[in-house]
């Protein structure tokens, strides 16, 4: 489970930018995650809840999860189609000259704070 190891880096990253603009409370944070990311949502809640109440700036923080769906580029007919549905073969042209556009992210997306 490497949920546990993101949360100690979003919380190291969230405490950094609470502290440079003087924010003393987090009550929220928000991140995108990927479809294909390989961090499962449910584990990164658990290991958060563990993890952000032992920080006092974030005890209560609630994470935010914002899934990002999967989509792939097909180079061959310039389409775009669900990762997850079809794979690396285009559902367009039969074409595996495809490459994610987007669904791997790990990103905070947004701090909340009172």
């Amino acid at each position: 489970m490497h949920e546990l190891g993101i949360v100690f880096y979003i919380i190291r990253d969230v405490k950094q930018a609470a502290e440079q603009n003087g924010v003393e409370h987090v009550s929220a944070v928000v991140m995108n995650i990927g479809e294909v990311s390989t961090v499962v949502p449910e584990y990164l809640s658990d290991c958060w809840r563990w993890a952000a109440d032992k920080e006092e700036m974030l005890k209560g923080c609630e994470l935010k999860i914002r899934t990002v769906p999967a989509i792939t580029h097909c180079d061959g007919c310039g389409g775009q189609y669900s990762t997850v549905r079809y794979g690396k073969k285009c559902p367009h042209c039969g074409s595996d000259d495809t490459w994610l556009l987007q669904g791997r992210e790990v990103e905070i997306k947004e701090i909340e704070v009172i």
